[in-house]
């Protein structure tokens, strides 16, 4: 069995590792507990995203399961532009849950531009959540349990 101070530098290593493998994040975090936009809150932050399109002259991005915010509108319509438009950040949100017209905000990651102007997982999700006139600290929250152990025979 490892002691606390090796598994802490085998972490540094991994993370280190990581962060050169991903270079353009700066900050992961997991929203716990998760965020949930009810249904009628739900269709104003994605009426709010559509309107504000990085292909239509907008910053936001969105597709189920990520919504990400630009420095600027994407040049071309397609994602071989988003590189040129910088990458703030991302939210990844779960569609459908905890019940059938409800959104779970999850997930936030800042990357190294949208770090150097300013923003932080929770203005991240504060710009989306806007929309809707709420913020990451006043949106409704639900504990998601993880799931059982799985069931094993002796």
């Amino acid at each position: 069995m490892r002691d606390a101070k090796h598994s802490g530098a085998a972490g540094e290593r991994v993370e280190g590792l990581a962060s050169r493998l991903y270079d353009d994040v700066t900050v992961t975090e997991v929203i716990r507990p998760a965020a949930v936009l009810s249904e009628s809150n739900a269709r104003r932050v994605l009426d709010g995203l559509t309107k504000d399109d990085v292909r239509s002259g907008g910053r936001w991005h969105a597709e189920p399961g990520c919504w990400r915010l630009f420095e600027r509108p994407w040049k071309g319509r397609d994602e071989r532009s988003a590189e040129a438009a910088g990458l703030i950040g991302s939210i990844q949100v779960a569609y459908g849950m905890p019940t059938r017209y409800e959104i779970t905000i999850f997930r936030a990651t800042v990357t190294v531009a949208g770090t150097r102007a300013g923003y932080t997982v929770e203005t991240l999700c504060d710009a989306a959540l806007g929309y809707a006139d709420l913020t990451l600290a006043t949106c409704p929250r639900i504990d998601m349990q993880p799931p059982p152990r799985p069931f094993r025979m002796r």
